[in-house]
């Protein structure tokens, strides 16, 4: 039944039903219209619209349902769907709405996938000027120092250390740049080893403590899949150092039964009603890359855990690598 005759039927139900009572009920209308006789007209009429709202109500809860979806679904979100009700103009549409999120939400994740894979591309080609060119230059200006400090009348060497070694602090800072950009260590030692490394990185540059956890029986993983791993951790421990003045912060990367789950804990301030900015978004992107559930949520005893769950990793090496397990605290 269409929308506008299931709305024609339930009103034409009220009417006819009320019609009917006071055709059979012994109450008469007075060319002067007593009171008590107004009494039944108007309670009549006030039962008529309670009943018919309500049966409204009961009609298009379907449609308030859609609406709500509609003002709040997040593409960034997937899977939020309604339960169809039935068959009808309301049914379809309904499942009319559930087609066009599946549709939107593969585009969304070709989108995502294609412009993250540019964005690469793009810091690989400029880390790798930045060892090229800026870093080989700098190196020259260094031993160019190294050189004019040696000859210089001992007036002017102890500005000539001074350069020296300013030089030399800017080109520390241009290769761990380099290295933020392009995570060789990644490619090279695989992603313990390059998590390991990135939290040793915050440790001795912030002081903050840093402690790890990894499981020595992870699933082997595809490329793609490690390098959202990374790239979401590298995301989290930036909002930490930028947002959470904490402490502490946790790393970890364990088994989730077919897949793994990586999760950064600080004991900062806390996420509270904040907005999402564009660092939680660009992580909830990468995440739908790779079919993954990312939550943002306040950690245990205050402070902030970002949670990447990701499903049917693959399976278990024969020979997990020993060691692996990293619970010390690393400190500057």
């Amino acid at each position: 039944m269409s929308l506008f005759w299931r709305i024609f039927g339930l009103n034409a139900l009220v009417l006819g039903t009320a019609t009917g009572v006071l055709m059979l009920a012994p109450v008469t209308v007075s060319t002067t219209v007593l009171l008590a006789e107004a009494v039944v007209l108007v309670g009549g009429m006030a039962v008529m619209l309670v009943a018919n709202a309500a049966l409204l109500r009961v009609g298009l809860a379907p449609l308030q349902r859609l609406t709500g979806l509609m003002a709040t679904v997040d593409l960034l979100r997937p899977g939020q769907r309604l339960t169809v009700p039935g068959t009808g103009d309301v049914a379809e549409l309904i499942s009319t709405f559930n087609a066009m999120l599946d549709r939107l939400e593969a585009e969304r994740a070709a989108s995502t996938g294609r412009a993250l894979s540019a964005q690469e591309a793009e810091r690989r080609r400029i880390a790798q000027e930045l060892h090229d060119e800026v870093g080989q230059s700098m190196t020259t200006v260094l031993l160019e120092l190294k050189r004019a400090g040696e000859r210089a009348p001992e007036e002017l060497r102890g500005d000539l250390r001074r350069a020296q070694e300013t030089t030399r602090e800017s080109l520390e800072e241009v290769r761990r740049l380099a290295r933020r950009l392009r995570p060789g260590v990644l490619e090279d030692l695989g992603l313990v080893s390059a998590l390991t490394s990135l939290g040793a990185d915050l440790a001795g540059h912030t002081g903050m403590r840093v402690e790890r956890r990894i499981d020595p029986d992870l699933p082997a993983l595809d490329p793609d899949v490690e390098l959202v791993l990374y790239r979401v951790a590298q995301a989290a421990l930036t909002n930490v150092v930028r947002h959470a003045a904490a402490d502490r912060v946790e790393l970890s990367l364990v088994c989730a039964g077919a897949g793994v789950e990586l999760r950064v804990a600080d004991d900062g301030r806390g996420v509270g009603a904040a907005h999402e900015g564009a660092g939680i978004r660009g992580m909830r992107e990468r995440a739908l890359l790779i079919g993954a559930a990312l939550d943002v949520v306040p950690a245990p005893g205050g402070g902030t855990q970002v949670v990447l769950t990701v499903r049917n990793a693959g399976r278990p090496r024969e020979e997990p690598p020993a060691g692996l397990r990293d619970t010390a605290t690393a400190r500057r």
